[in-house]
């Protein structure tokens, strides 16, 4: 299992609909708007780095997502 953590880039008006919209996508485990210099963050989980890259690159073609940062859990 890997997991990871997605910090988005969007404007805070856009942060809490692109939080929603990513909660629905397969292999979020959570998502909400933050203060700071992102503006929301998504923690996902995928069987390989194969997958978490997919659901990376669904949570980025989100609208409104300027642009993302993505940390991955260090085994």
């Amino acid at each position: 299992m890997v997991r990871g953590v997605m910090l988005v880039k969007a404007g805070y008006a856009a942060a809490l609909e692109i939080c929603q919209a990513a909660s629905k996508i397969k292999g979020v485990v959570d998502a909400y708007p933050v203060f700071g210099r992102f503006d929301a963050v998504v923690f996902i989980k995928a069987e390989d780095v194969k997958g978490l890259r997919k659901t990376a690159l669904k949570i980025l073609s989100l609208k409104g997502v300027r642009s993302t940062e993505t940390l991955l859990e260090a085994t």
